[in-house]
């Protein structure tokens, strides 16, 4: 078993125990614990409880590993392997009900995401891949839809909680709409990428995401064919870009045109 192997599995199974602990609090009445950026950009406490969790199983199993997660500080290593969490990517879908959300893990290695796992909580759907290997949707391989024409394409986008890098996204969205099959938003990016991976999306978008949204996606997504961009939007903030190989600068052209980048 290689390294990466290794990584994937530490991964998989701590992202069950952590599907499991959400599952369980959503069973519950959900409660805002908190905001960040603005008063809609929320925090459950469930977020808060499966990071704490991830952590605690990661630590046990590595303890001279790094950490980064969204709801709690980075903690350094000396190991060289990066942990880059997401405890439920698609909060506001959690709160609301919507079954649209995922525990999202990832394993970096000098810097390299090597192994990934997103887990969809509310439908028991788990996507996993590690470097050297194939990506995978339970356990069976899957790949990047064939080739289509940008009038053809179903593209996945999302929106900010700030409202001057909204309004940027929305005018974006509405030049992008024409040129396209249609725009889905779903609210999960780790979930968006993993759609283009097996072939249910063929391009995805996004300004204002971090590394612990899209770390182990884009991985996934790369390892199933697809190429990924992350950059600067048009607002300032970090922007990604997925899409399959065939195809891929097709579509940054027509992000970029529509407004979704920077220069």
């Amino acid at each position: 078993m290689s390294f990466a192997e290794e990584l994937l599995a530490l991964a998989l199974g701590v992202a069950q125990e952590a599907a499991a602990l959400v599952r369980e609090h959503a069973t519950r009445e959900v409660l805002v614990a908190a905001t960040k950026s603005s008063d809609i950009d929320v925090v459950t406490a469930a977020d808060r409880a499966t990071e704490e969790l991830i952590r605690r199983l990661v630590h046990d199993a590595r303890p001279d590993d790094a950490f980064l997660g969204e709801e709690g500080d980075d903690v350094a290593g000396t190991s060289g392997v990066r942990w880059i969490v997401d405890p439920i990517d698609g909060t506001v879908n959690f709160l609301y009900g919507i079954p649209e959300y995922a525990v999202s893990i990832a394993a970096e290695v000098d810097g390299e995401v090597v192994a990934g796992v997103v887990v969809n909580v509310a439908r028991d759907i788990v996507y996993a891949g590690h470097v050297g290997g194939v990506a995978t949707r339970n356990g069976v391989p899957v790949v990047v839809r064939p080739p289509a024409p940008l009038a053809h394409r179903l593209i996945a986008t999302g929106f900010n909680y700030t409202r001057p890098v909204r309004e940027v996204q929305a005018a974006a969205a509405a030049r992008l709409l024409p040129e396209v099959r249609d725009i889905r938003r779903t609210g999960s990016c780790a979930l968006d990428l993993c759609r283009v991976a097996e072939g249910a999306l063929d391009g995805y978008v996004e300004e204002g995401v971090h590394a612990w949204d899209h770390a182990a996606g884009g991985l996934i997504a790369r390892l199933a064919g697809a190429q990924t961009l992350v950059t600067v939007g048009a607002a300032g903030t970090e922007a990604m870009v997925c899409g399959p190989r065939h195809g891929f600068a097709e579509l940054v052209s027509a992000v970029r045109s529509a407004g979704f980048l920077g220069e």
